[in-house]
């Protein structure tokens, strides 16, 4: 829909008014109030983080003025405002308080500067679709002499990196490009012929090589997977924030840019040899926030078509956008040659073993999981375990059962693969026109469309029931062996989880069916001994390596301030670490499924001599 000419931009200006305290300073200016009085409100959400978290409680003072003198603000609910009738331009004035270092929210001090646009921007309603322009403003003083900025936002007078006007579309775009400014390590390289950044927060010895070499194989080999023939990205340039700290992880998706958290650690560094695991677990990251640029920032659930930041958006498929995702995040690695197929499989075995650790699968499918993302994946207890599943990883391991039965049904001719295709030609590649999503019960159809398979039966079990998925039988066609083990040194168990707190070996969970949810044991208990002895959690492994299945044991545990005694009876440790293998003496079929699945070739058995 063309735009009025008469439409007139929604204007902020933002700026470090106080690092030391962590406040930005914003102000926002409407040249056309409503005239009954205009509303004004803050996201309660940021898309891709599935929880209610009420940004506008981080907003202190606020005040408006319209023509030199004050206007009455009236609080009208947890995150919006109502200004009193005047004929503008009306302007706002507010502080926001930004001490959360996460990539879901804001953050500030004297070294740096982070936000995202649903942390500090306030909604005009009635005005959402006008343009918006943005003064970023730096902080006062000498040292900050050197601070620059990133982001994707349009620069609109700003010099490339430089502080000064930027503009946006409309309002949601505005909120799509998360800020970062200070003193950040900047690398550049280029993939599918779009320019890309990684823009480094946070003291580090990064190879920047070494990081822009693999990271350009993954965007390449991304770019390929959905557009194969024209090879083009749906951006103009991307941008991956990064923020590197002593011990943190996480990521957020963004139209042309992903906001990421990690161990300065998990980096390169110069000589380093091999993909050790935190590396691989960063670039794992950076593929999943990458690949989301195309599925879930554009391939949306029509619930998410468009946006209601007021309150929860619910859909059952967050086991296709999140799951799926979280399936071709580390196959895209061993894609592009970043990874080897030992490295893929292990991390694959570490996503099942994640899976069956947890007795809440039994209990929760992955469709419910994703439709009660905003209640219980994002606001887990003590219980959780016993009650939920991960819609990432129980996702991404139905992810891998359609594309190995797609695979093997279709002689390796077909692929899940194609159903990202498809997704992408008909919701994905015009979102921007037709706004339309993926409805709730498509999936089955969509599939049979472009595999020409009915998996109607197995979408179904897999992600509404809460049976195990075949694994197992679906990997050995693709000459892949799958072996289930004890975890290292545990012969006997005691169902739980434990954790050192203060001193004291703390239970976190006592998980279903065990012996010690048997026995009445409760998480927040305290065990002080165990047959007599005091143990901490080294020594309980000790004790237990020593026991077998069917013996007791006297545990002693503090609830509270009162000390209780229960007898547990030992059990076998679950089979729950999963091992996987490519099986050289798999036949030439099998071989040709994995080939065309992981994009390499696979070892096979030698002759012998």
């Amino acid at each position: 829909m063309a735009r009025s000419k008469k439409e007139t931009p929604i204007r902020y200006r933002i700026r470090p008014v106080d690092p030391a305290a962590h406040l930005f300073e914003v102000s926002l200016t409407v040249d056309r109030p409503d005239p009954a009085g205009q509303l004004f409100a803050l996201p309660a959400w940021i898309p891709g983080s599935y929880m209610i978290r009420e940004f506008a409680r981080h907003i202190g003072r606020i005040e408006a003025r319209s023509a030199g003198r004050r206007v009455r603000l009236e609080k009208v609910d947890k995150h919006g405002w109502r200004a009193a009738r005047c004929a503008g331009p009306l302007e706002l004035v507010y502080r926001v308080y930004a001490w959360d270092l996460s990539v879901r929210a804001a953050h500030l001090d004297e070294s740096h500067g982070f936000f995202n646009g649903t942390s500090v921007f306030l909604r005009v309603l009635g005005q959402e679709a006008s343009p918006c322009l943005v003064e970023i403003e730096p902080p006062q003083g000498e040292a900050s002499a050197g601070w620059k900025v990133a982001t994707t936002l349009p620069r609109a007078g700003a010099r490339p990196h430089g502080f000064g006007g930027y503009r946006a579309a409309d309002y949601d775009e505005l909120l799509d490009h998360p800020v970062e400014m200070g003193e950040f390590s900047l690398l550049l390289f280029e993939a599918a012929g779009v320019p890309h950044e990684v823009a480094i927060t946070g003291r580090n010895d990064c190879d920047s090589a070494r990081l822009g070499k693999d990271l350009a194989a993954v965007c390449e080999a991304q770019v390929r997977l959905f557009e194969p023939d024209s090879g083009k990205a749906p951006f103009e340039r991307y941008l991956f924030l990064t923020m590197a700290v002593g011990d943190g992880y996480g990521g957020l998706e963004h139209r042309s840019s992903t906001a990421l958290l990690c161990r300065r650690d998990d980096l390169p560094w110069p000589g380093m040899t091999g993909v050790p695991d935190g590396y691989r677990q960063f670039l794992g990251l950076a593929s999943h926030e990458y690949f989301h640029s195309w599925h879930v920032k554009r391939i949306k659930p029509q619930a998410f078509a468009p946006y209601d930041l007021e309150r929860e958006n619910h859909t059952r498929l967050l086991w296709v956008f999140e799951g799926f995702t979280s399936y071709y995040d580390d196959l895209m690695l061993v894609r592009a040659g970043v990874i080897g197929t030992g490295d893929y499989l292990k991390a694959l075995g570490n996503t099942i073993s994640q899976v069956l650790r947890g007795p809440g699968r039994h209990e929760q499918s992955v469709a419910e999981s994703s439709f009660d993302a905003w209640i219980k994946y994002y606001r887990q207890d003590e219980n959780s375990p016993n009650a939920i599943v991960s819609y990432y990883a129980k996702g991404a391991l139905v992810a891998l059962c359609l594309d190995l039965a797609i695979r093997s049904r279709t002689g390796g001719r077909r692929s899940l693969d194609d159903l990202m295709r498809l997704m992408w030609q008909r919701y994905g590649r015009d979102f921007d026109r037709a706004g339309k999503g993926v409805g709730e019960d498509e999936i089955p159809a969509l599939l049979e469309e472009a595999t020409g398979l009915d998996l109607g039966r197995e979408v179904r079990a897999w992600t509404e029931g809460t049976g195990e998925l075949p694994l197992a039988a679906l990997l050995k066609e693709a000459g892949v062996s799958l072996e289930l083990k004890r975890p290292e040194g545990e012969t006997a168990w005691l169902g739980i989880r434990s954790a050192m707190r203060a001193g004291d070996l703390t239970i976190t969970t006592a998980l279903s069916g065990g012996p010690a949810h048997r026995a009445g044991v409760s998480a927040g208990d305290v065990i002080v001994a165990v047959d007599g002895l005091r143990v901490d959690e080294r020594g309980l492994k000790t004790l237990l390596a020593r026991r077998r299945a069917g013996q007791a044991v006297r545990v002693h545990a503090f609830r509270r301030d009162e000390l209780i005694e229960r007898v547990l009876t030992l059990v076998e440790a679950p089979a729950t670490e999963a091992g996987l293998s490519v099986d050289p003496k798999a036949g030439a079929q099998a071989r040709r499924l994995a080939e065309g699945w992981l994009g390499v070739k696979t070892p096979r058995a030698q002759p012998r001599r």
